[in-house]
């Protein structure tokens, strides 16, 4: 053993040495903490710049339309003649809300139920299985159900209706049915999930049943959640556009049936903004279209917020 003093003068250095450690790993925190603050404001401020010169660059040359064409033309015309300095945009407005109403009416009754399954009735195994395979579903690109469309659903459509072409609104919509299935699916699943267990048992302890309990206890709870998936889907539905382009017919005209082809804002965008001069009002009213796409999907995503904020308090 050493001395008194030598064991003193050793403490004291570990103490020393010690500190000076601490120091230094709270001065790496701290400029790690700084530098990744900074390095996330910056990276939002970047993505809200870069979405504001979108909407600005869109907006200011959208608004350029309304010199030579007056807006009551533009949105309530069905003429959409561009050669004669027509730019009736009302049968693609109706087009695009019709073919949204159709998808939904398809795809949510069928996302809902697959969402109950998987949360509420489907074994362990089952919910293993379903749950990757919807993921996977909705990474696959919007460009292999739209080949699927045209090579699978349109020859069965003819065969099934009669019709000589098939394409129209009803191909256009189960397709785009196909598409969102996954996303509300997904979604209203983790909303049902998310219900406390309490409010179950306690609907058990009241004699309800198993059906009883889903549609009056948990699916009312989850209407919110279930809201925000829907909402989700029909953003993705209206603002799609390869698959819509490969089997909706591609014509500028308002679509009487299911079976008329017709065009929507997307495809009547991506098929005509390749042929057009960009200081031409036929440029301006294409460019309108995707600004009312663009304010579409503002305004649905502002009322998701809203759900999920009011979804956050009552809880």
């Amino acid at each position: 053993m050493g001395s008194p003093v030598h064991n003193l003068a050793t403490k004291i250095n570990g103490s020393l040495k010690e500190d000076r450690s601490a120091r230094k790993r709270h001065s790496r925190h701290m400029i790690s903490n700084v530098f990744f603050r900074y390095y996330f404001l910056f990276s939002i401020l970047a993505l809200c710049f870069v979405l504001g010169l979108v909407t600005i660059f869109i907006g200011k040359t959208a608004l350029l339309l309304f010199g030579p064409v007056s807006p009551a033309d533009f949105f309530l015309s069905f003429n959409w003649t561009p050669e004669e300095e027509a730019f009736g945009a009302a049968a693609f407005i109706v087009n695009t809300l019709s073919l949204t109403a159709l998808t939904l009416l398809i795809a949510v009754p069928v996302s809902v139920g697959m969402a109950v399954l998987c949360a509420e009735i489907a074994p362990q195994w089952m919910k293993t299985f379903i749950r990757p395979v919807l993921d996977l579903l909705v990474g696959i690109p919007s460009i292999v159900y739209g080949y699927l469309g045209l090579t699978v659903l349109l020859p069965f459509l003819r065969r099934v209706s009669g019709e000589s072409l098939g394409d129209g609104l009803l191909a256009a919509a189960l397709v785009l049915a196909l598409m969102v299935l996954p996303t509300i699916t997904r979604i209203s699943d983790d909303a049902i999930v998310a219900v406390p267990r309490k409010y179950r048992d306690a609907a058990y302890a009241l004699g309800s049943t198993r059906l009883q309990v889903i549609m009056r206890v948990v699916l009312p709870a989850a209407s919110r959640g279930v809201i925000s998936a829907v909402i989700l889907g029909m953003t993705r539905a209206v603002g799609e556009t390869m698959a819509v382009v490969m089997v909706i017919g591609n014509t500028p005209q308002l679509a009487k049936t299911l079976f008329t082809p017709a065009s929507v804002l997307t495809s009547n965008i991506v098929m005509q903004i390749s042929n057009v001069e960009f200081d031409s009002t036929w440029n301006y009213a294409l460019h309108m279209m995707a600004f009312l796409l663009l304010m579409i999907s503002f305004v649905l995503i502002l009322i998701i917020r809203i759900l999920g904020r009011k979804r956050r308090d009552s809880i």
